[in-house]
């Protein structure tokens, strides 16, 4: 009888809390906006394309941007919040000192022109969530829906990122760890990580690669790499000790184009960060990898999947959050 009872409560207690999930993604629509601000896809549509051709390193900007938003407290613009005096933002959390400004600027763009058109009516949480959808498909990736309806946060702090995000310092393990605490699978893990087929990374988070490495010499590399993928990532690195703002792309062979070439590189050792080789070389994603080198459409699917899952994660709706008159400024200080 006890066994009938705990069975029931256990049965109970997931119902209700997926009844709360449920009702949470039940407010956000593809057509929220229809009535209140129907110009707003146009609008933001017409900022991503500006600040794409005029820099076309937004793409990637944005989607680092969102991923990272997404992750530390949910899709909620926590992570554009400026700092003040009294609080240190989620913003300039050590993970988040690299975050590109482009990104930031686009999402304050667009919010700007929609206060003029429709004043309190649009979440830069929807901003950001919309226009990077908009830049990775205007950069050859997949379009996936967008459903519409979030709320900005109340809450934006520095401390609120330790241990959310995936570093490039961890193991297979430790990121398996991180996205599983979020609700995420390995293949949608892998999926995601295709996103470093746009994009650039600095030197300093490779540099272990390519210099002296397990202590073989000034000149010793890590040999899972290809020697003059190598060689060159040695030379262009040479003075990042000295300007710390240098970087190389992400994918060699097609960095400003969203395919699966990423994945394809890996099986070729043009994988540039740690965390990239041991993507194709760990058994839990090793075949997913290998799958998507040789099918960009089951990369593009499962993608679009997982980007349509993590827009919906962690979102605040109604009470729980507020639609900022400024995307780096909560309501209360913004006037």
């Amino acid at each position: 009888m006890a066994r009938r009872h705990y069975a029931f409560t256990t049965l109970l207690v997931v119902a209700v809390a997926v009844a709360c999930l449920s009702s949470a993604d039940a407010k956000l629509t593809v057509n929220y906006y229809k009535k209140t601000c129907p110009s707003m896809e146009k609008i933001i549509s017409e900022a991503v394309t500006s600040k794409q051709l005029s820099n076309p390193t937004t793409a990637a900007g944005t989607l680092r941007v969102f991923f990272h938003d997404c992750f530390v407290s949910g899709c909620d613009a926590s992570t554009l919040i400026s700092s003040n005096r009294f609080n240190t933002a989620e913003r300039d959390a050590d993970i988040n000192l690299s975050l590109p400004g482009d990104a930031f600027d686009l999402v304050i763009r667009a919010k700007t022109t929609l206060e003029l058109e429709c004043p309190g009516i649009v979440s830069c949480s929807d901003i950001l969530a919309l226009a990077t959808r908009d830049l990775i498909s205007m950069v050859g990736g997949p379009f996936y829906t967008v459903r519409l309806g979030r709320k900005d946060s109340l809450t934006s702090t520095a401390s609120s990122a330790k241990g959310h995000l995936p570093m490039t310092n961890q193991t297979m393990t430790e990121i398996i760890g991180v996205f599983e605490k979020n609700g995420f699978t390995v293949q949608e893990l892998v999926a995601l990580t295709g996103a470093h087929t746009i994009g650039f990374s600095h030197c300093k988070e490779y540099v272990d690669r390519l210099y002296n490495y397990k202590h073989g010499g000034p000149k010793a590399f890590d040999p899972s790499m290809d020697p003059r993928y190598a060689k060159g990532l040695q030379a262009a690195c040479a003075k990042w000790k000295s300007d710390p703002t240098v970087a190389t792309f992400n994918d060699i062979m097609t960095p400003g184009k969203f395919d699966n070439f990423y994945f394809k590189n890996l099986e070729k050792g043009l994988g540039l960060l740690v965390t990239d080789e041991a993507l194709f070389q760990d058994k839990r994603t090793k075949p997913i990898v290998q799958l998507y080198a040789s099918n960009q459409t089951a990369f593009f699917n499962d993608f679009s999947h997982a980007m349509e899952k993590l827009s919906v994660f962690g979102i605040k709706t109604g009470r729980k959050g507020e639609v900022r008159r400024r995307c780096d400024a909560f309501n209360h200080l913004s006037t």
